[in-house]
């Protein structure tokens, strides 16, 4: 049964606590990365027969396995699939970023370049957990970026193919090619480069301990979207919120893993005893029960504040990857939220909406990350470059200037490097 702590009456400590993995997968990761460096798709080949149990003639998925993936998905699903993609297309459009140049007098001119990485790479998990929400909102925010070139990395099933729904949204999504390969493995394969998978720039997309800790181990070689940890969702309630409502919107995060953390704040203690009631309700009756009753009585919380706004301070503290504000007229309180990956507004905005059609992304930071990153977006895919360009005569008029201030950091050939024309000229 999920906890009640009162805010005030229990240590912070308590209130606060998170729940850390406690798997440690460093010197096995270390090892795939460093047998896929030095063997590339043979390791790759081997990992894939060893973890999936598939032997694969090829890694690449062909053009024909894609046609014969949307011909197996039902209609309904391909439309849903577009209706997403498009909201996506059209909250991410919003994003772009502008180039910009400045043209001061006397002939000095700088300025800034937007340029997309070349190539990105999407990991994308497989199996049971398949999530074609994740192909739209990791591909999409690429390509409209610009990347040259997006390559999505997936674990096959046993027969050697991907599940069709992935192929369906990697289609729509405009992925340009595809690789049957998961977990630490696929992480190497996108930072280091085989004879079949090219070297990407930056990797994205969540997966288990595995694909967290080779994303840890291979930054710095290419960039990475963040270290995902378990899911989790917060809920700021008033007393006149349904508990049924409350309950689900828990258990939405809740049945993800036996890690997820789902949260209730509420400045009702009525509404904190019913949602505890209701939540014995619902989990029996869910698919995932099992791993939803480990997350609500291991992770789970029910925080009773003696205000909305303490409640609200509960919630910055606590910097959830999504949080519910479930109260009346919810944009009056937007400006106090500080920290949370994503924010659903009102009593009528379920979590759900945002893992799959609302258009803003669903990869978002956890574990109070959000209290310094953002969600993933079109800028997770670009770079900037700045420019510099002075004119003899504008450099004549600051070359004494930018002489004086290296010499004042003992950088004699910076100065050097600044007086050097105006001697040629005396």
């Amino acid at each position: 049964m999920i906890r009640i702590f009162k805010y005030g009456e229990v240590a912070n400590k308590d209130i606060f606590a998170r729940t850390e993995p406690t798997v440690n997968v460093e010197a096995v990761v270390s090892e795939i990365i460093k047998d896929v460096r030095e063997n590339g798709d043979a390791a790759l080949y081997r990992y894939c027969e060893k973890f999936d149990h598939a032997k694969l003639d090829s890694l690449a998925v062909s053009t024909e396995e894609i046609e014969e993936a949307l011909s197996l998905v039902e209609p309904k699903f391909i439309d849903v699939l577009q209706k997403a993609a498009k909201n996506i297309r059209t909250f991410h459009e919003k994003q772009v970023r502008n180039s910009f140049i400045i043209n001061q007098e006397n002939g000095i001119v700088v300025g800034q370049k937007i340029i997309p990485v070349d190539r990105a790479g999407l990991y994308v998990p497989g199996g049971t957990a398949a999530y074609p929400s994740t192909v739209l909102m990791d591909a999409i925010p690429a390509k409209i970026a610009g990347c040259r070139e997006v390559v999505m990395v997936t674990p096959p099933s046993k027969d050697g193919k991907v599940n069709p729904v992935i192929l369906a949204a990697a289609s729509i999504a405009g992925i340009d090619r595809i690789f049957k390969i998961g977990g630490a493995q696929a992480v190497a394969a996108l930072a280091y480069g085989t004879e079949s998978v090219p070297k990407v720039d930056k990797i994205v997309g969540p997966g288990n301990a595995y694909v967290a800790e080779a994303k840890k181990q291979v930054f710095g070689t290419v960039s990475i979207d963040m270290i995902a940890g378990p899911s989790e969702i917060l809920i700021v309630a008033d007393g006149k919120t349904n508990p049924r409502h409350a309950a689900a919107d828990l258990l939405s995060q809740a049945e993800h893993d036996k890690m997820a953390s789902a949260v209730l704040v509420t400045d009702s203690e009525a509404l904190a005893n019913a949602v505890q009631a209701e939540l014995e309700v619902q989990i029996p009756r869910l698919e995932r029960a099992e791993i939803a009753r480990t997350s609500i009585d291991q992770n789970g919380k029910i925080i009773v504040a003696p205000t909305l706004a303490v409640a609200i301070d509960i919630a910055n503290e606590i910097a959830p990857e999504h949080l519910e504000l479930c109260v009346d007229n919810p944009f009056d309180y937007l400006d106090s939220i500080r920290h949370a990956g994503s924010i659903f507004m009102g009593r009528n905005c379920p979590e759900a909406l945002g893992d799959y059609l609302a258009g803003p992304n669903h990869t978002l930071p956890t574990s109070g990350t959000a209290k310094f990153s953002s969600p993933l977006s079109v800028d997770d895919f670009i770079k900037k470059t700045q420019y510099t360009y002075y004119t003899a005569d504008a450099l004549r008029r600051v070359a004494e200037d930018v002489a004086y201030f290296a010499k004042r950091e003992g950088l004699t050939a910076h100065a050097k490097s600044a007086t050097v024309r105006l001697e040629e000229e005396a």
